[in-house]
C-alpha cells in the first residue's frame, strides 16, 4: 500500500518521481482498511528536506499509512516558510489528543546545548510523558535519541572533541532482533553529530538493549521493549548527498570542519558520493512498521490502554 500524504506538500512530487507510491485522499477512502497513524515530530531546520527522507522509508511499506507532520508549538522555525508550516503541520498541542501507531521524533540543531537550556525543552519533556500513553511505538533519531533515553533513565550526552562526521561500519550485534530482520552482519550507517551516548552509561539501565555499534563511533540503535521505543543516534535516513551538503555549508561559512570520513570517492570532493545505506535504512523502518502493525491495536484508543 502507499504512504497517504497531502497532494500539495513538496514531498509528494519527489517521491513520485523516485517510485515510491503515495496516495490522495479519495483514493484513501476507498479501501476498506484501517491506515496505520505515524507522526513525525520534526525538530529539523530544514523541514522539507527531512519530511521527504522520513516519508521515502516509511511509504516504502506495503501497508497503507497515514503521514501527519507535527512541530512544536513554542518554536518558530527560522528555515521553513509560515506558508508551509501552516499549510502541513499540526502543533503538538493540536494533535495531542489523538493516538498514533507511530511516531517519529527527530534530530535538532541543539547537540551542543544542556537540554534543561533548550528553549523548547520542557515541551519536549511533556511529548516524551505523552508518547506513552498516546503511542504504540517511538523511533526517536539522533539528538531526538539523546533527549529520549536522557528523559526517561537520564542516560548523559557526552561532548566529542570533533565531530563525528561521515559513513562509518556497523556491527549487528543481534541478529535475531525484529528490527535488524534482513540485515547483513557489518554495513554502513552515515554519522553526523557533536556528542555521544557511551555504552558503560546504557548498561546501567535494565531493559536497554544495544542492537547496531561502531568500533569508531559508538552505540548506533537501542531497543527498549518496555517502552517500545527504538534510540537511533545516527542518520540511516539520510540523502546521499546530505553529508556533502553539511560539509560544503561549513567550508562555505568558513567554519573548520573535517571531510566525512570514508564518504567521497578516493577523498574528493569534487565526485559524487555513493549511497551505502540506503537498503539497510528501509530494512529497518520496513521492520519498525511490520512490528508495529503486528502488534498495535485495531481500535486505536485502546493504544497505551492495554
Amino acid at each position: 500500500m502507499p504512504i497517504k500524504i497531502p497532494d500539495t506538500l513538496p514531498a509528494f512530487e519527489t517521491l513520485v518521481n523516485e517510485g515510491v507510491r503515495v496516495m490522495t485522499e479519495t483514493v484513501a477512502v476507498r479501501q476498506d482498511i484501517r491506515p496505520l497513524q505515524i507522526g513525525l515530530l520534526n525538530l529539523m531546520p530544514n523541514k522539507i528536506k527531512t519530511e521527504v527522507q522520513m516519508a521515502r522509508l516509511v511509504g516504502a511499506s506495503p501497508l497503507q499509512v497515514e503521514f501527519s507532520l507535527v512541530r512544536i508549538g513554542g518554536h518558530k522555525a527560522k528555515n521553513t516558510s509560515e506558508d508551509h508550516l501552516l499549510s502541513f503541520y499540526e502543533t503538538w498541542e493540536e494533535v495531542k489528543h489523538r493516538k498514533f501507531d507511530g511516531f517519529i521524533i527527530t534530530g535538532a540543531p541543539v547537540e551542543t546545548i544542556d537540554y534543561e537550556e533548550v528553549t523548547y525543552w520542557d515541551e519536549m519533556q511533556q511529548i516524551f510523558d505523552w508518547t506513552q500513553t498516546n503511542v504504540h511505538s517511538t523511533l526517536n533519531v539522533c539528538w531526538g535519541a539523546m533527549a529520549a533515553i536522557y528523559h526517561f533513565h537520564k542516560v548523559p550526552k557526552h561532548a566529542l572533541k570533533e565531530k563525528a562526521f561521515g559513513v562509518y561500519r556497523h556491527r549487528n550485534l543481534c541478529p535475531s532482533s525484529i528490527y535488524l530482520n534482513g540485515f547483513s552482519d557489518d554495513f554502513q550507517v552515515p554519522v553526523s553529530r557533536w556528542t555521544e551516548v557511551r555504552r558503560a552509561d546504557i548498561e546501567t539501565v535494565k531493559g536497554l538493549e544495544i542492537l547496531m555499534e561502531s568500533e569508531e563511533m559508538g552505540v548506533c540503535l537501542v531497543h527498549e521493549k518496555k517502552g517500545n521505543r527504538l534510540y537511533m543516534f545516527n542518520h540511516v535516513e539520510y540523502d546521499s548527498t546530505s553529508l556533502a551538503d553539511e560539509y560544503f555549508r561549513d567550508v562555505n561559512a568558513g567554519i573548520p570542519i573535517k571531510m566525512p570520513h570514508n564518504y567521497f570517492p578516493h577523498n574528493d570532493a569534487s565526485l559524487p558520493p555513493q549511497n551505502r545505506w540506503r537498503s539497510h535504512a528501509h530494512l529497518l523502518f520496513g521492520n519498525w512498521i511490520n512490528e508495529i502493525y503486528q502488534t498495535t491495536p485495531y481500535d486505536l484508543e485502546q493504544i497505551g490502554t492495554l
